[in-house]
């Protein structure tokens, strides 16, 4: 596994009412500080990659269908740079991954229906000065194909 990847497994608590699910706590250890929270939807068999912060960390958890969240590590000096961590969270595997920075990473859809995460990263989004370095999703120098493994 990269290093600094953290993986949470998340537990639902059903009842005859509902369900919850905490998804990070500041008083557990993989909190680091708070930036915001947001949530962003993707569109079956849709790819959002890649890209990396240099600030700010990840903190990705998917609520509602599932994703394939991919991540690679580039960094220079890493132990683990140029290993490849392949993730399937969401409803059936629920999670919360915590992305590095400096670390590419994004996902794609892999359930019937729309998939819903959420990200607390560890910084507010900067509109004037995004700490978001963008790559195209399929034509780079990452070893991965978004394809699927099973053909």
């Amino acid at each position: 596994m990269i290093k600094d990847v953290v993986i949470k497994p998340l537990k639902v608590i059903p009842d005859e009412r509902g369900r919850l699910m905490e998804i990070l706590r500041s008083d557990e250890g993989i909190f680091e500080r708070f930036g915001q929270v947001y949530m962003t939807t993707t569109y079956p068999q849709v790819v959002k990659a890649w890209h990396y912060h240099k600030i700010q960390d990840d903190f990705i958890v998917c609520i509602k269908g599932m994703l394939k969240l991919v991540l690679y590590d580039d960094r220079e000096g890493s132990p683990t740079r140029g290993e490849i961590d392949e993730f399937f969270i969401g409803e059936f595997n629920p999670c919360l991954i915590k992305v590095p920075s400096m670390v590419y990473h994004g996902w794609k859809c892999i359930s019937v229906d729309e998939a819903i995460v959420i990200n607390i990263p560890t910084e507010p989004y900067n509109r004037e000065n995004p700490d978001e370095f963008r790559i195209d999703p399929h034509i780079n120098n990452i070893p991965y194909s978004w394809e699927r493994k099973d053909g």
